[in-house]
């Protein structure tokens, strides 16, 4: 018998394996300063791509005042309980009700986190006897929330719809013997590849198929659409969505999440979501500062439409000097390129520390061996200098990986 302690420090887990060589710069680096376009990185000014703050609402001066003035009205205790029992109010059901009005449902229910709030409504809507159909490269929220039901689960191949009905078929067999029911999840946008999921054509299979459709659209709320309300708005298909989630974490610049519907399911979730029961509610300044920025949101479009002109001119300065960014579809803008672990970590180095360029580094497992993929996330704050300055570095840096020079047995050596 083994101690538990001693299990662990034998398996580091895929990424912790790495964590005496990149922990502080590769993996938990701290960026200090204002949040915007540029930021310090280890007493440097850097370019950063690597924030979620699509709109650049996190220093809007309206929004600053917002959070200031709440904190300073209310505190951050403030309702001291769950919401069930002691910690509702007035903000907290105004907050909801213009979520729902704004992404085109009934009814919104509050989370505290976007992923404890996936998680947690996937356990609380579905039992034994629904079926899940997913897509297979869906955020580790919708697994994991998925890994905890006790009813059967199908994955369908990303974005393949003759690989999904060929899902549907399945359950449907299944729950005709049991009188049970079909709940398929996808993503709106898909946070790694800035590929929408195809939610149309979703949709579309409804009239051959029975089923129920929850879509995780953290990346298209505030990003996507005519209005910002979303990837279904993109796609003309809002209506088809039957439970729809937004975080605060991305286009918001916050803390915490929504689930919209029809009342009847929304109503569900508020009495049954047992990680909000048993939770407190969220502090008053941050539903305060929601509602600030949702304000914003629907008052004008003004920042989307400064975001997706960097969009648009990061993704073709890239495509020009022959950078792959897989075709992405929204802001998440990847930068595809081939070679180790050890040649991601010198790429970045160099980026960081010569061209003065922060920008997330992803590897295996999360992308497949001999994949490099360094994820931008373009934002209102950005300037088309910026764009111009990153585009030219990338393809500088292309150039020295063809040729060899970030070639490495080990990974690179941070002092």
């Amino acid at each position: 018998m083994k101690d538990l302690f001693d299990k662990l420090r034998e398996r580091r887990g895929p990424l912790g394996q790495y964590s005496k060589q990149t922990h502080g710069y590769f993996m938990f680096p701290k960026l200090e300063g204002e949040i915007g376009s540029h930021m310090n990185f280890r007493g440097k000014k850097v370019l950063t791509w690597s924030l979620n703050n699509y709109l650049g609402l996190a220093n809007h001066p309206e929004v600053r005042k917002a959070d200031a003035d709440a904190a300073a009205k209310f505190g951050l205790a403030l309702p001291m309980g769950a919401r069930m029992m002691s910690g509702d109010s007035n903000y907290h059901q105004q907050l909801e009700s213009e979520l729902a009005s704004f992404v085109k449902k009934e009814d919104a229910v509050l989370v505290n986190f976007g992923y404890q709030g996936m998680v947690s409504a996937i356990d609380c809507l579905v039992d034994r006897h629904v079926v899940i159909v997913y897509d297979a490269e869906s955020h580790a929220c919708i697994v994991d929330g998925v890994r905890l039901h006790m009813g059967k689960r199908f994955a369908y191949n990303h974005n393949d719809m003759e690989s999904l009905e060929k899902q549907l078929q399945r359950a449907e067999v299944l729950v005709k013997d049991t009188e049970g029911s079909v709940l398929v999840i996808t993503e709106g946008v898909f946070g790694m590849s800035g590929k929408m999921g195809k939610l149309k054509e979703i949709v579309d299979l409804k009239k051959k198929y029975t089923f129920r459709l929850f879509v995780d659209d953290a990346h298209g709320i505030g990003t996507m659409g005519k209005t910002g309300a979303g990837t279904g708005e993109e796609q003309g298909c809002q209506d088809g969505i039957d439970i729809y989630f937004g975080t605060f974490a991305k286009s918001f610049a916050l803390v915490g999440g929504f689930l919209a519907g029809n009342e009847n399911m929304v109503e569900y979730l508020r009495y049954n979501m047992r990680s909000q029961i048993f939770a407190k509610s969220l502090p008053m300044p941050i539903v305060v500062g929601a509602l600030k920025r949702l304000e914003l949101m629907r008052k004008s479009t003004e920042q989307k439409d400064k975001l997706w002109t960097i969009v648009r001119a990061l993704g073709k300065g890239l495509a020009d000097v022959g950078i792959n960014t897989g075709g992405t579809q929204s802001p998440v803008t990847p930068v595809y390129l081939n070679g180790t672990v050890p040649e991601a970590t010198n790429i970045t180095f160099d980026l960081r520390e010569n061209y003065g360029i922060f920008c997330s580094i992803v590897v295996y497992p999360v992308v497949p061996k001999g994949i490099i993929l360094l994820r931008l996330i373009p934002t209102a704050e950005h300037t088309l200098e910026d764009v111009t300055y990153t585009v030219k570095a990338f393809a500088e840096v292309n150039k020295k990986l063809k040729a060899g020079q970030y070639s490495a047995e080990k990974m690179a050596v941070i002092n």
